[in-house]
């Protein structure tokens, strides 16, 4: 077996483990930890002749709690600006006349909206729209969209008025759940009120095993999911399972300190909270608003990027941190209008965001078969004035979320965005030392290694072997010097950070350990996820 030594200025790191020890030692941890966390489920025979009950009982909650919420919260719709509280109301009746593609009404929050000539420019494409003409569409549109996703996409014209009374149940959408019974969403409701308290949390894994469980179909195959056979996305976590420490001993540690700087900016933790699109897909009340929740109001104060699929809008999102001095940073997918990319720029500039990583691993998405068959699933039940072409047409939420994305992308594009903001301008994406090197020859404030979690290019390397090759390379152009080399993939435990930081990282990211904790906790965990091995 070939052997890798990779020195640093912490440790030497040798990596050889062979992968069937890998594999044979992963699926050990992962029954163990399914067998641990069902005992709490489940944890007497008494307990699992009543879980019918159970359903019964947790949706009824469930649903009870959802309804009082939105009495008591929801702001009154016709005093926001954007609605126009002039027009006249609209009756039930006359809303569920409109149900055809080419005669297409919806009722979002309580507001009358004509969808006609849109539904052929919705990024999320056009079938949800068609199998929900003449209806309420609240319950699978606000999980989905910001709050100005209306008043930026719906003109004023197509704005009918506000709806008198409500609809029948029968035509308000249920929460968004293709391919998923009733019985199946009362037993991940009932499950999801008796997690287990957070003191039996061991690791992440954890968390990735109850959000198996909890999670919507939909949801769990949009997190989960990666490209094609999947074989770069557990590779990126096998990876650090081939690098092993050579420690030092007799060194005093009474005294700890994890505190980094990043991008200017001194942060407790020397990793953040990665770019995850669709939190609401987990935590449908606060999505990713939890998370700033979390990372700024935990024992370490962890940064966190924001997606611009996020979906909270940035506003929600940066005003839900508990402090103006929270280290923020904004994820950027480059628009094929680029004055929209410029505009959002200069916003979240604005906002006070400290540092904009623009993506560039995704200039078309990667064949994600999980997310893409659920979202087939859901058109097969579409109404009858679909047409059979349509059927063909579905795709997974990350698709549909995609559109906008600029295929054209190039490093010139990379230049001018450097000139449109006094923001560290960080490329998120990169796989190979060449284009680490050309980052930083143009100007670039660093580079986050990384393969979208495998959910891009399958057979895409790990991103921490990449970071072993790159840091050499670096100082020998003495390129290392103001310029900060990120990696995020596969990370889930505290020596995997280790591991990333001896070999040279300024920061590790991690994404689905998050979307898994907040799902399940939300703010709650997020704050304390920095506490676990």
């Amino acid at each position: 077996m070939q052997r890798y030594i990779f020195k640093t200025p912490h440790s030497r790191v040798l990596r050889s483990l062979p992968r069937h020890a890998i594999n044979s030692t992963t699926k050990r941890g992962i029954v163990s930890t399914r067998s641990s966390l069902n005992n709490q489920f489940f944890n007497s025979e008494r307990q699992r002749k009543s879980y019918k009950w159970f359903w019964s009982i947790g949706l009824t909650v469930g649903l009870t709690a959802a309804i009082a919420d939105n009495l008591h919260n929801k702001k009154d719709i016709y005093n926001d600006a954007k609605f126009d509280s002039s027009k006249p109301k609209i009756s039930p009746s006359e809303v569920i006349k409109h149900n055809t593609p080419e005669d297409c009404w919806v009722v979002i929050d309580g507001y009358v909206y004509d969808l006609t000539n849109f539904i052929a420019l919705h990024p999320g494409g056009p079938d949800i729209i068609k199998t929900n003409a003449g209806k309420d569409v609240t319950a699978i549109f606000d999980p989905i969209h910001p709050p100005d996703a209306i008043e930026k996409y719906i003109k004023p014209e197509q704005h009918i008025g506000p709806l008198d009374g409500k609809l029948d149940a029968e035509y308000i959408c249920p929460p968004y759940a293709p391919g998923e019974t009733p019985d199946d969403i009362a037993r991940k409701a009932a499950l999801r009120a008796r997690l287990p308290p957070l003191s039996s949390i061991m690791n992440l894994y954890d968390f990735e095993y109850l959000a198996s469980q909890i999670l919507s179909k939909q949801a769990w195959a949009y997190y989960s999911s990666a490209s094609d056979d999947e074989v770069s996305y557990r590779e990126n976590h096998n990876a650090y399972h081939r690098i092993f420490f050579n420690p030092k001993v007799l060194v005093d540690v009474s005294k700890v300190d994890t505190s980094t700087e990043m991008l200017g900016h001194k942060v407790d933790v020397p990793f953040y909270v990665t770019a995850t699109a669709l939190c609401k897909l987990g935590n449908p009340k606060e999505g990713e608003k939890d998370i700033a929740r979390g990372c700024g109001q935990g024992p370490n104060k962890t940064p966190q990027m924001i997606s611009t699929l996020a979906s909270c809008s940035v506003d929600e999102i940066v005003n839900a941190a508990p402090s103006k001095d929270q280290v923020i940073w904004y994820q950027l997918y480059v628009n094929s209008d680029r004055k929209i990319t410029e505009n959002l720029i200069k916003h979240v500039e604005d906002l006070g965001v400290k540092a904009i990583f623009v993506t560039v691993d995704a200039p078309s998405l990667g064949s994600r078969e999980k997310d893409k068959k659920v979202k087939f699933n859901n058109t097969m039940s579409g109404p009858k004035s679909m047409k059979k072409s349509d059927v063909g047409e579905s795709e997974g939420a990350a698709q549909t979320l995609s559109k906008f994305i600029d295929p054209s992308l190039s490093w010139q594009d990379i230049k001018i965005l450097r000139k449109k903001t006094k923001l560290p301008i960080v490329i998120k994406g990169v796989q190979r030392v060449q284009d680490v090197v050309k980052a930083a020859e143009i100007g670039c404030n660093g580079v986050v290694l990384s393969n979208h979690g495998g959910r891009q290019l399958d057979f895409a390397r790990a991103p921490i072997e990449v970071l072993a090759e790159t840091m050499p390379v670096l100082k020998e152009k003495k390129l290392d010097k103001n310029f900060e080399v990120f990696v995020d993939g596969g990370v889930r435990r505290g020596t995997d950070v280790i591991k990333a930081l001896c070999l040279g990282a300024s920061g590790v990211g991690l994404g689905r350990p998050f979307l898994y904790a907040n799902s399940c906790y939300g703010k709650d965990e997020t704050k304390n996820i920095s506490e676990f091995p």
